[in-house]
């Protein structure tokens, strides 16, 4: 049997599939986790950067939202990883086995999580406050001469313009995020960066030549790229198909 063949038939190992799996897993979870309090954060911070100017209380947000912001935003995320790492400390929920995982290594999700957080909330704060630029100042008089108060003018006409406007370099900054989870994997973090790495250390074990092979690299590292490509495409794909259907709903809507 050459390298090439020993190297692949780690991948037909049912164990080996399923603690990838986990580590596909463990990534999503981490991803969404990252991403929707990413949004939800930048959301904040690019409003009150945008429109707390006035008055010293509103200045003072003014100034922390944009502190925040070109900290993390112009810093390497894996700095804040280790920052977290070191200081961040974790809620008793976390001091016990969850998923599978030990007490150590659920600390460590927590840690890596905040510090993923931090750093994509301070890219999507930016990416949303080129949405909210993109609109008109005439929406905001509209909305008052309809009777809206200034938190249902940003729920219902400013924000959901904000996020139409910048869907594809939001996606773009989503797909960043689940590759961005790979550095997590310098903590030992179980997702699948790091489960990859565990395998190709042991590899010799279990492609039956008791020796670790260029090749494993190769088909390990290669097999977790695909899985992060198809991932990746797969929500574009999911993106785009939506953002045609409302195209077709607002023709639709217009010719009426």
């Amino acid at each position: 049997m050459s390298n090439i063949e020993a190297s692949f038939s780690i991948l037909k190992n049912p164990n080996i599939l399923i603690y990838i799996g986990k580590g596909v897993l463990f990534t999503l979870i981490i991803s969404v986790i990252a991403v929707l309090s990413g949004i939800l954060l930048g959301s904040v911070l690019a409003l009150v950067r945008n429109y707390c100017k006035k008055g010293r209380i509103q200045k003072l947000f003014y100034y922390i939202a944009v502190w925040y912001i070109e900290i993390f935003r112009n810093t390497p995320l894996l700095l804040w990883i280790f920052i977290c790492l070191v200081f961040c400390p974790a809620p008793s929920l976390f001091n016990r086995k969850l998923f599978g995982l030990t007490t150590v290594e659920t600390k460590l999700l927590f840690k890596a999580s905040v510090a993923l957080i931090l750093f994509t909330s301070s890219v999507i704060a930016e990416i949303i406050r080129g949405g909210l630029n993109a609109i008109a100042k005439g929406q905001f008089e509209a909305a008052h001469s309809q009777g809206f108060n200034i938190v249902q003018t940003f729920v219902y006409i400013i924000l959901p313009q904000a996020f139409r406007n910048v869907t594809p370099t939001l996606l773009s900054q989503v797909t960043s995020t689940i590759k961005d989870s790979s550095y997590l994997a310098n903590v030992a973090v179980i997702e699948l960066m790091a489960r990859t790495k565990q395998i190709l250390s042991a590899a010799n074990q279990y492609n039956g030549t008791g020796t670790i092979h260029v090749s494993d690299v190769f088909v390990l590292f290669g097999f977790a790229a695909l899985i992060y490509f198809i991932i990746n495409y797969t929500l574009s794909c999911i993106v785009r198909s939506m953002q045609k259907r409302a195209k077709k709903a607002k023709r639709a809507a217009d010719a009426q």
